[in-house]
């Protein structure tokens, strides 16, 4: 078996970050949860579900990832601190990581997501056009395709 589907979530939106509080720290905001209940919902309605979620250490990308599992049904979920702060080449590090499963959620941060979508979609990681709190992009690759940069194709993009 091997990637077939990459599913990127960002967070959802957070609360501000409080005096003497870690950013890994932060909580999703009321908004938050509703985006991310929302992304739950979408991922559910549309059948885009993944057999393994990899989460950002950050306290927001797991409430996040907790919220849409919520909607979707609970699958093998793990975390890696990698995630946080992370640019398309750590990302593509995780993801290798990973390649036992045909479909990935992985749920993190920009700007490495947007990044990470166009570099595989384009080849390009300055290709992106923004990814919102709690956008989700689907990368589909081919029985073939490598691990690499234009190898996807972006099959989905949706945002709350």
């Amino acid at each position: 078996m091997s990637l077939r589907r990459l599913i990127l979530l960002r967070h959802a939106h957070a609360e501000p970050q409080q005096p003497g509080q870690h950013d890994r720290e932060r909580s999703l905001s009321p908004t938050g949860e509703a985006e991310a209940d929302a992304a739950g919902r979408w991922l559910a309605e549309h059948g885009t579900l993944p057999q393994r979620v990899v989460v950002s250490s950050a306290e927001r990308a797991r409430a996040t990832a907790e919220r849409v599992l919520a909607q979707t049904g609970y699958v093998d979920q793990r975390s890696d601190a990698r995630i946080y702060e992370a640019d398309p080449v750590e990302l593509f590090e995780v993801i290798a990581d990973q390649a036992d499963v045909e479909t990935l959620m992985l749920v993190g941060h920009n700007p490495g997501f947007e990044s990470l979508a166009a570099l595989l979609s384009t080849g390009q990681s300055g290709d992106h056009r923004g990814m919102p709190p709690a956008g989700i992009a689907v990368l589909e690759f081919a029985d073939t395709a490598a691990l690499e940069p234009g190898a996807a194709t972006l099959s989905a993009f949706w945002a709350p």
